[in-house]
């Protein structure tokens, strides 16, 4: 699996985690991932125990708000909270409630990308954690080159005009942090990656230096595109319009059943989740619109060398 792999079994009617270890291939996984499995098993206990929101948190002596972040995976599980949890929701098994806390312990180290703190907003890093985790990455980019596919001059430029009154080292650990993030396309277990570029994000130029930029990361993206595992489409002008004009997001699928897709898109400042099945669904439809109306993916290193050759 692309996160921790879980031994699971069936208990009472609520799966209950038993065991996690790394890996074959080394990977020790996403925290963010392990955070949202664990989060949904707290939900199932809690509503097989008949008890709500106000009483789960009466009986650990907080907030609901403290409850519902837990489950939702939007903060760390503190090992004493989580056993009292575990303990008010009726289990006994002291097997149980301790793999459950090691697993809660794991789940709360940081990523490696939280060594980026200083560049890296809350909204985010979770980004960071889910495209770490994820056996499937899709989605469409109008305008800009998508940052998992990115070429160091092309980071560099489009961080200079992101981020315009950042300073200068400032500038270069944002870069770092993007390229660092291209690491899962190179490990032994890579997520399947699928992405429809907009011709208008291939022609924009980068810099007003001249065209080498845009040409080296035309040229990777050709690289790209014939490495297995990696689908790129182009959404030429000519295909007019079509019904992911709402601008770019991303949608996450994972190995573990626990975790549904979940859509990511961001604005200017702020980003928004959603793992409602009905409204990650109506995504998956659009883009796999966008995918029949861009140009097929064996075309897509023809188009992109008579791009460069434009531009």
């Amino acid at each position: 699996m692309g996160l921790h792999a879980l031994r699971l079994r069936r208990e009472g009617g609520v799966t209950m985690t038993a065991e996690a270890h790394v890996s074959e291939n080394g990977h020790r996984g996403a925290p963010t991932a392990l955070r949202m499995i664990l989060g949904k098993q707290l939900q199932a206990l809690r509503e097989k125990a008949g008890l709500s929101y106000e009483q789960a948190a009466q009986a650990i002596y907080s907030s609901p708000w403290t409850v519902r972040r837990m489950e939702r995976a939007e903060g760390g599980l503190k090992p004493l909270t989580v056993k009292a949890l575990l303990m008010a929701y009726g289990l006994t098994s002291t097997a149980e409630i301790d793999a459950f806390l090691s697993l809660s312990r794991e789940a709360s180290k940081p990523g490696w990308w939280h060594s980026y703190h200083d560049v890296l907003p809350g909204w985010f890093a979770t980004f960071v954690g889910l495209e770490e985790a994820a056996s499937s990455i899709r989605g469409y980019d109008p305008q800009w080159i998508p940052g998992l596919l990115q070429t160091a001059g092309y980071a560099h430029a489009s961080v200079a005009t992101g981020f315009p009154d950042a300073t200068s080292s400032e500038a270069e650990r944002r870069v770092a942090l993007r390229l660092a993030r291209q690491q899962i396309l190179a490990r032994p277990a890579p997520p399947r990656l699928w992405l429809v570029i907009d011709e208008t994000a291939l022609r924009r130029p980068a810099a007003t230096t001249g065209p080498d930029i845009m040409r080296a990361q035309i040229g990777k993206l050709i690289e790209a595109s014939q490495q297995p595992g990696i689908t790129i489409q182009v959404l030429p002008f000519r295909a007019g319009l079509h019904p992911a004009m709402y601008g770019s997001f991303r949608i996450f699928r994972f190995e573990a059943a626990e975790l549904p897709d979940i859509v990511y898109a961001e604005t200017m400042t702020s980003a928004y989740y959603i793992d409602k099945p009905d409204e990650t669904g109506e995504y998956a439809k659009a883009l796999d619109r966008v995918c029949a109306q861009a140009a097929p993916p064996d075309q897509t290193a023809t188009i992109l060398s008579t791009i460069a050759k434009e531009i």
